[in-house]
């Protein structure tokens, strides 16, 4: 197989220029409307790295009364001046707001450490620092970012107890899960994040064999890589998050591609706090980007609606919300539900009956599309990646799916398919998707997931247990759902041997099936 990363330099320079596009319109557009009451200043972090940062003070304070605080990292690739219109807006309502260049990016020093110890270090001591230069207030303290600044924010918050409210936006709670999931390698969205890297900062030489030996499938190199990613995943630290207490609100996309969904709700369950989740269609910070342009915008709305209650006391009526907040992919209109297990509380199964073998190592036209757009194009249009489901090739897809439902039906949570697997060699990948199929066969994709094995033994069956990304969609009346699986996907690395096949059987004693979070509406 060519290698991954020459083969996807065309994509991930295409998505690079689009990020270096938008973080060029970001410096120039929130500036002009901040730049009265914005100060420059460089900020020293651990162990005395610079790091390139903003300040934007309430008008008018001039030390006889203190605000609280608000820290923004940035995200991954994009300059420092990524939040200024929100940051004006935010000390505009009171707050002092701090933003700054993560180490390793643009002007800031250092090496990229992936949210590792010294990011969040660098964290506290922007803390620091701004408790001793300005007139903040250090009993009230939040921190909020998009993507890379949202999972520094949660890891911070779990190592430092000044924080007392989080707005992580589009980001992660576990890395591995999140870039890793099914043990198969998401690819496309990997190269986005190298490509990014390479172009606005300064790897480190770990970082740099962390993705040579994801990219290469290094499977020596596997439990180093997934303890690697434990070390900056919030989902380790839960417990210590929850014994500091800070109010967590988390925000994402059903079609994130760098990080999917399930990851967020997961740990969202855990947290014991004050907590609040947001899912919207869209892809990885696109349901966030109109307001770092300063425009009205959703969440941020609600960003500054959290703060205001939990840092400045403010009895607006976010605490009574419904803390779990999803707007489907198919109305556009908000459902509120008062925990996450609620959202998918009705299933129904599609039973995968018979005996089905397929080959491996061809797409059989079966794809979850291409890494933010199509997505996008669900956001905007509600239009997701199709497929022929009659058309597709039975030599390498096994399809199965449902009768016609005569009432319309809502998809609300996470599919999970349950299937026994013959392997004909001891490795391979599969990939499982999800379509809305009309009557004339179109399939509109719901969702999918990836699942990877190693070591199995050729001949002999085992199950597999894969959740599929969680998502809102609505089903028309008149239509039927339909599980695929093929092999392969431009979203993820597959590990098929040459001539290699896979049967799917149903055990009577162990029948297959797709469990379907699904509820008429």
């Amino acid at each position: 197989m060519g290698h991954p990363r020459k083969a996807l330099r065309t994509t991930t320079v295409g998505a690079v220029s689009a990020t270096l596009i938008a973080g060029s319109a970001l410096g120039l557009t929130p500036t002009a409307q901040a730049a009265d009451a914005v100060r420059f200043v460089d900020i020293a972090g651990d162990g005395g790295t610079v790091l390139k940062a903003n300040v934007v003070t309430p008008a008018g304070a001039d030390g006889t009364r203190r605000y609280p605080l608000l820290v923004l990292p940035t995200s991954w690739g994009l300059p420092q001046v990524e939040y200024l219109a929100q940051a004006q807006k935010l000390a505009n309502s009171g707050y002092i707001v701090v933003s700054y260049n993560v180490r390793g990016f643009w002007q800031s020093g250092g090496e990229i450490e992936v949210a590792g110890p010294p990011d969040t270090a660098d964290a506290s001591k922007v803390i620091d620092w701004a408790l001793a230069n300005t007139p903040a207030d250090d009993r009230h303290i939040g921190m909020a970012g998009v993507s890379y600044g949202a999972g520094i924010s949660l890891l911070t918050a779990a190592k430092d107890k000044r924080v007392k409210a989080v707005a992580a936006l589009s980001g992660w709670a576990d890395l591995i899960d999140s870039i890793y999931s099914g043990r198969t390698q998401h690819v496309q969205a990997t190269a986005l994040l190298d490509g990014a890297s390479l172009v606005t900062g300064r790897q480190s030489a770990e970082l740099r064999q962390i993705f040579d030996d994801f990219y290469a499938s290094n499977l020596t190199k596997e439990q180093d890589m997934i303890d690697w990613g434990k070390k900056r995943s919030a989902a380790t630290y839960v417990d210590q998050l929850n014994q500091n207490g800070a109010a967590v609100m988390m925000a994402n996309a059903w079609g994130d591609t760098i990080f999917p969904p399930n990851q967020y709700a997961d740990f969202y369950e855990k947290l014991t706090g004050p907590k609040r989740l947001e899912f919207r269609p869209g892809d990885h910070a696109t349901a966030e980007l109109t307001g770092l342009f300063g425009l009205p915008n959703d969440v941020w709305t609600d960003t500054g609606r959290w703060f205001d209650h939990y840092l400045k006391g403010a009895d607006n009526g976010i605490d009574r919300e419904q803390p779990v907040q999803l707007k489907s992919r198919s109305t556009g209109g908000y459902e509120g539900y008062p925990d996450w297990k609620s959202v998918g509380a009705t299933t129904k199964k599609i039973a995968l009956s018979g005996t089905t073998t397929i080959h491996t190592n061809v797409d059989s036209g079966a794809d979850g599309g291409i890494v933010f757009l199509s997505s996008i194009l669900d956001q905007l249009a509600q239009a997701p990646p199709v497929a022929s489901i009659p058309l597709l090739p039975r030599r390498w897809a096994a399809v199965w799916q449902s009768e016609k439902y005569a009432s319309a039906q809502q998809v609300r949570g996470t599919a999970k398919l349950h299937t026994t697997v013959t392997p004909t060699k001891e490795s391979g990948t599969l990939v499982a998707y999800l379509y809305d199929v009309g009557p004339l066969g179109l399939g509109k994709l719901v969702s999918n997931a990836p699942y990877t094995f190693h070591g199995r033994t050729p001949g002999k069956p085992f199950a597999v247990d894969l959740e599929l990304f969680s998502t809102a969609y609505d089903v028309p009346a008149g239509h039927r759902l339909a599980l695929v699986v093929d092999t392969v996907d431009p979203l993820y690395i597959e590990h098929n041997p040459s001539g290699a096949q896979l049967t799917f059987s149903s055990p009577a004693n162990d029948p297959s099936y797709v469990s379907i979070p699904l509820r008429e509406q």
